[in-house]
Order: structure tokens, then C-alpha cells, then sequence
């Protein structure tokens, strides 16, 4: 009886799965992102049998339906601006619903020089507890007894703003003389939380302290991936830049880049990745300012734009879905200032991944470069990659257990951080597509709700 009852239940189960997959399929718009002059077929994704069958209609409010019966099934984005297709099946059954944001061709210029990165924290942040030595001789750490964990960041400090290590260590040795605690404004997670700290007096150092290793800046070397010429916007790194106590992002008060000088690697081995040894030159061509730290990267303007021998012309920005395994060049510096061009593969692409870490993963063929640094090394994160002309990617990370591999992020999803391409979600449909038979099929100037 169990067997029996369990077959109909089977069926229902599956036929209710079909139909959700189905109204899903017709009736859920898909975002779909193309740049003008490119070819987007919407038959790729039907059996061959459906083809003759298939037609296209856009539905728009205030707009009679518009259809074409004999719609070829690919048609040319001819002009920036985003517009709802529905293909149906013989003009009744609809299949699909897409959503089209037809992007202007964005060119930049791509970087591959060395860069020091230099940010200042908002706040100051905690590194490590130390012991104070007190007038009787004991050891002991005020903080760490009031609950104080290191990756902590000192917001305020009795009510005004914690600007750098002088100004902490200024309310501490104040607080101490009077006799009286301190009270710590921390963020941590992302939760403010206060403490209230008194001061020792250190026999060692004769001044009040709390016990804490501080300090208010960051400092690393890393690679400029592109930049724009007209807004002078350029983009970096490809990750965000984390404070190494606890792995949160740094919250930017100010920060700048200048161009590195890269004194030599530690190349990189199966276990221990390697790094590039830098050092920041003061009088480079290359400087700017640090406006945002994101999960893609850093991204500013600049204040001198460097030139590259190596792509004297902008080139244009891949979108994702343009991105294909197979041969490809990352630019990057190994040697000084020397801007150097090397030959890797991108293995997989991940258009479907949501964070960006692993858009794409890259492993390095020249022999060049394994030779002088075993593949990828910290310092290489925001090399730019390029692949048929176009900026498609920037090297983000490592595979520790294979330093000739690594990951990537979309170069799209860059520029589309520090706003140089943006999706307006309500705005003026201006889209004009073309059949491959020259044929008109809609004309849009209406918004879409």
C-alpha cells in the first residue's frame, strides 16, 4: 500500500516541480547585460525543433505590443539602453522573459604598475595586548582585563574622536594623572561597544598606559589594474583591503597611492605564498587619492596619470559574459618600474558567482615568470588581465597550494563599483536592436515600471 501511495506522490512531486520551473523560465525577467554592437541570440538557449516556432515581442506600458514573427532568433545592441523582450512560442505560449541593459563600450587605459597603498584608518586599531609593569612590580594589562581584543577599533576616546595613536596615548596619560578611567568607544563587527579602562603607571616608562599596542595606518604594495583618462578614475588591488587582527574590511579615514619601486621577490612555493619586496617613491608619476575600499578593490582619483609602453591605447572593458577560458596576458612589475607583459591561461570562468573572488581562475604559463617568482605572489593583486584586446579581469589571490595558480575578479565588476559603468533601473528605454537580416523590430523611447 506504502509503494503504491508513494508513486502518485512522485508524479505530483514532479510535475509541480516542472511547472514552477516553467512560470519561473516565462515569467521571471532575467538581467542580461550586452554592449552596443553586440550580437545577442536568444535561440541558443531552445532546442533546435523550437526555432520556426520561436518569435520575440516587447511589451511596454503605453506601447502597443510589438512583434516579429520572423525574428532570426539574433539581433545587434545598436544603441545604449534597456528594454523587456518576451520569446514566445508561435506568439502564444510564452518561454522567457529577459530584461536587456545595453551598456556604452567603456575603454580605460589598463595599469600594471606597482603601487603603494597608503591608508589611514577611521579610528585606531588595536594589534596585540601587552603587559605593563607597575610600580610594585607586577605585570599586567588594563585593557585586556576590561574585555579590549585586538582587531578592535578605537572610535572615540571620553567623547572625541580617536584621530591617531598621539591622541589616544595624550586621554590615557591625561586620565592617569587625574585619577580617573578612560572611556573607549570600540567598533567591533560592525557593533559599537564601550569600555572603561583605568590607567596603570608604568615603572618602565614612567607614563600611564592601558596596555595596548596601537596604531592608525595601513601600508601594503599592490598593482593599479585601470584607469580613465576623462574622470581620472582608476581602480586597484581587485580585493578589499583587510586590517590582518580580525579580517574585517580597514574603514577608510583618508589614504593615498604613489608608484613603487619593486626591489626584488620571494618567490612563491607550495605552502608559502611569495611577495613582492617594495619600497614607495615620494617623486614617481604616479599618485593619487584613496576614496573607497571595497570587496573589488580600492578606487580614486589620480593626481599624475602613468604611461604605459606596453598599451599606448585605452582598451575596452570585457563584460563577464564575454570572458572565455583560454589564452590571455597579465601585465604586471617584477623589476624596479620595468612594466612587463607575461603569458597565462584562464582555466574557468564563473560568470554565475555572486562575490567576485572567483570570477575567474588563472594559471600562469610563462616560463618567464615561473622562473623569477614561482607564479603568483602578493604585490600581483589588481594586475590587470587582457584577453582579445579587451581589459577582462585582475589577479586577486593565490592558490597557496599551487602558487602557479590563482584567482580573479571581473574587471566589469570594477568599473561598475567606482560607477564608471552603472544600471539605471528607471530611466528612458532608448534601446534600438536590429534583426542580422536588417530588419527593424522595435524602436523603445518609453520607461519601463
Amino acid at each position: 500500500m506504502l509503494h503504491k501511495m508513494r508513486r502518485p506522490a512522485a508524479l505530483s512531486f514532479l510535475l509541480l516541480f516542472l511547472t514552477a520551473t516553467y512560470v519561473i523560465a516565462a515569467f521571471c525577467p532575467v538581467q542580461q547585460n550586452f554592449a552596443v554592437g553586440e550580437f545577442f541570440n536568444l535561440r541558443e538557449s531552445f532546442p533546435h525543433f523550437l526555432h520556426k516556432h520561436l518569435s520575440l515581442s516587447a511589451d511596454l506600458p503605453n506601447l502597443p505590443r510589438s512583434r516579429c514573427p520572423e525574428f532570426s532568433g539574433q539581433f545587434q545592441m545598436s544603441t545604449p539602453g534597456r528594454f523587456r523582450t518576451r520569446v514566445t512560442l508561435n506568439g502564444i505560449v510564452p518561454l522567457r522573459t529577459v530584461i536587456v541593459n545595453v551598456q556604452p563600450v567603456l575603454e580605460v587605459y589598463p595599469g600594471g604598475q606597482a603601487i603603494g597603498v597608503l591608508m589611514h584608518a577611521r579610528g585606531v586599531i588595536i594589534v596585540d595586548h601587552i603587559q605593563v609593569t607597575c610600580e610594585d612590580g607586577h605585570t599586567r594589562s588594563p585593557a585586556a582585563q576590561a574585555g579590549l581584543s585586538a582587531g578592535d577599533v578605537i572610535i572615540t576616546i571620553n567623547g572625541r574622536p580617536a584621530a591617531n595613536e598621539h591622541t589616544v596615548k595624550e586621554a590615557v596619560e591625561q586620565a592617569g594623572r587625574e585619577g580617573r578611567p578612560v572611556v573607549l568607544e570600540v567598533k567591533r563587527n560592525g557593533k559599537s561597544m564601550y569600555f572603561s579602562v583605568m590607567p596603570v603607571f608604568c615603572r618602565s616608562s614612567r607614563c600611564y598606559r592601558i596596555g595596548l599596542l596601537i596604531r592608525d595606518s595601513t601600508a601594503g604594495v599592490g598593482t593599479l589594474t585601470f584607469y580613465h583618462p576623462a574622470t581620472r578614475m582608476y581602480g586597484a588591488l581587485g580585493h578589499v583591503v583587510t586590517e590582518a587582527a580580525n579580517m574585517g574590511p580597514v574603514e577608510l579615514s583618508e589614504g593615498r597611492i604613489i608608484e613603487a619601486f619593486i626591489q626584488g621577490v620571494r618567490p612563491g612555493q607550495r605552502g608559502r605564498p611569495g611577495e613582492k619586496v617594495g619600497v614607495f617613491t615620494q617623486t614617481s608619476s604616479l599618485s593619487g587619492s584613496i576614496q573607497i575600499n571595497t570587496p573589488y578593490g580600492i578606487f580614486g582619483k589620480l593626481e599624475r596619470l602613468p604611461a604605459n609602453p606596453l598599451c599606448p591605447e585605452p582598451i575596452p572593458v570585457a563584460l563577464a559574459h564575454q570572458v572565455k577560458p583560454g589564452g590571455a596576458v597579465m601585465l604586471t612589475v617584477v623589476n624596479g618600474k620595468m612594466l612587463e607583459q607575461f603569458e597565462i591561461e584562464i582555466t574557468r570562468v564563473n560568470i554565475a558567482g555572486q562575490t567576485g573572488r572567483k570570477d575567474v581562475i588563472i594559471k600562469v604559463t610563462d616560463p618567464r615568470l615561473l622562473g623569477s617568482t614561482g607564479g603568483i605572489i602578493q604585490g600581483m593583486s589588481g594586475s590587470p588581465i587582457i584577453q582579445k584586446g579587451k581589459l577582462v579581469a585582475a589577479v586577486t589571490h593565490v592558490f597557496i597550494s599551487s602558487p602557479e595558480r590563482g584567482y580573479g575578479v571581473f574587471a566589469e565588476r570594477m568599473v561598475r563599483e567606482c560607477g564608471l559603468l552603472s544600471e539605471k533601473k528607471d530611466g528612458k528605454l532608448y534601446g534600438l536592436y536590429r534583426d542580422v537580416s536588417s530588419k527593424v523590430c522595435c524602436k523603445i523611447r518609453k520607461r519601463l515600471v
